[in-house]
């Protein structure tokens, strides 16, 4: 019993290191440093070059009120990919403000998987995979069963938490 917790314990340990969170590189398409691969919002909002600007744009966005209030009724156990690139100008003035959206309707941060991707949008160990990802930010909003319900590309149609809303209205 206890060599096959050894076992066990080493097989968890393997595959923690192997997707390291808040990986560092250098891409030398930006000539810059980024994060790469599957990132904690602790460590995105922390990176030099991404914190610069989330501050003052999370405080200073302001969604509509209304639509907060629909969207918060419609909210239920979905999950949702963010997938954006640290040195991309439009992931540092869109996720800010889509963070502020989910915290203002109390979405579970456990339910949200975020993905920072290089110049080439790519990232790796297959980890975005079959995503179809052309430009970044996307946002991709799944059902609990994991059907994908809809995506923002880039930049919203209307306003974050509009086209949000509209993507969980299409499930009801």
């Amino acid at each position: 019993m206890k060599y096959l917790l050894s076992i066990t314990l080493i097989i968890i340990t393997m595959n923690v290191s192997a997707q390291k969170l808040n990986k560092h590189t250098h891409d030398t398409s930006h000539n810059q440093d980024i994060l790469i691969n599957v990132c904690t919002r602790e460590g995105l909002v922390t990176f030099p070059q991404f914190k610069e600007m989330y501050e003052p744009l999370y405080s200073a966005y302001l969604p509509d009120s209304a639509t907060m209030i629909q969207l918060k009724k419609l909210v239920k156990s979905e999950r949702i990919k963010v997938v954006l690139g640290t040195w991309c100008g439009d992931s540092k003035v869109y996720v800010p403000n889509f963070f502020k959206v989910l915290d203002l309707i109390q979405f579970k941060e456990k339910n949200m998987e975020i993905i920072a991707v290089d110049g080439h949008k790519k990232a790796e160990n297959g980890v975005i995979d079959g995503l179809d990802i052309q430009s970044v930010p996307t946002f991709i909003v799944y059902d609990k069963k994991g059907k994908e319900l809809g995506r923002i590309v880039e930049h919203p149609k209307t306003t974050l938490e509009g086209d949000l809303l509209a993507i969980l209205q299409k499930k009801s």
